[in-house]
C-alpha cells in the first residue's frame, strides 16, 4: 500500500468513525434512560429505532460509497434512490436519484460521493440532484446558501487530492482517485447559487 492510498484509508475511516458516532451516542443515551426507569417508554423506544435506522442507513450507504466496487457490478435504480434518500433522512439535505435504470456500482459510487461533495458546499442544507444521460452524470447541489471552499473544489476539478485534506472531505481525494480509474473526465461548477460536477 502506498503513502496515499494508507493515508487515504485512515481518512476515510475517520470519517466513518464520526458520522456513526452520533446515532450510536444516541441508542447508547436511549439504553441509559430505560435503565433508570426500570422499563421502557415509547419516547425512548422511539429515540432508540430512529438512532437504529439513521446508523444502519449511513452504514448502507457508506458501504457503496466509500466500498470497493467492481466493474460488473450493478445497482437497481431502486436501491440506488432508497440508499440515498435514507441517509438523509431527519437531516437538512435531500438527495433525489433521478435515473430511472440500473448502473453499474463504479458509476454509482462515483455519484455518491459527487454528491457527497456538493453537500459540503450547502451549510444550511438544500437539495442535490443526480442526473445521468447517454452515460453523462450531473451532480448539482443548490441551497438558501452556497459556501466553496475554492481550493478543494479546484483540486478536484485537477483531479488531485491535497495531502492535508481533512476526514470530512475525503469524498474529494476518493473522486479525484476514481474518476481517471475508471476512464472518466470530471468538470467542477461552483457559484453563488449552485455547485455542479459533470462526469463524462
Amino acid at each position: 500500500m502506498t503513502d496515499h492510498s494508507a493515508r487515504l484509508a485512515t481518512l476515510v475511516g475517520s470519517r466513518l468513525c464520526h458520522d456513526l458516532v452520533s446515532p450510536i451516542g444516541a441508542i447508547s443515551n436511549g439504553l441509559e434512560l430505560i435503565a433508570l426507569a426500570g422499563s421502557p417508554g415509547p419516547e425512548e423506544m422511539e429515540l432508540i429505532a430512529q438512532s437504529c435506522a439513521s446508523a444502519r442507513a449511513r452504514i448502507n450507504f457508506f458501504r457503496v460509497a466509500f466500498g470497493k466496487a467492481s466493474p460488473e457490478q450493478m445497482v437497481g435504480h431502486n436501491e440506488a434512490a432508497k440508499l440515498i434518500t435514507d441517509y438523509c433522512e431527519g437531516g437538512r439535505m435531500t438527495m433525489d436519484w433521478q435515473p430511472q435504470t440500473s448502473a453499474a456500482r463504479e458509476a454509482v459510487q462515483i455519484a455518491y460521493l459527487a454528491a457527497l461533495c456538493c453537500e459540503t458546499a450547502l451549510p444550511l442544507g438544500g437539495r442535490v440532484q443526480i442526473l445521468e444521460a447517454d452515460g453523462i452524470w450531473r451532480i448539482s447541489g443548490t441551497g438558501r446558501r452556497v459556501s466553496v471552499d475554492s481550493a478543494l473544489w479546484s483540486a478536484l476539478g485537477n483531479l488531485e487530492a491535497p495531502d492535508d485534506i481533512a476526514p470530512d472531505r475525503v469524498q474529494f481525494a476518493c473522486l479525484a482517485m476514481l474518476v481517471p480509474e475508471a476512464g472518466r473526465k470530471l468538470t467542477v461548477h461552483t457559484g453563488d447559487a449552485a455547485v455542479s460536477i459533470e462526469i463524462r
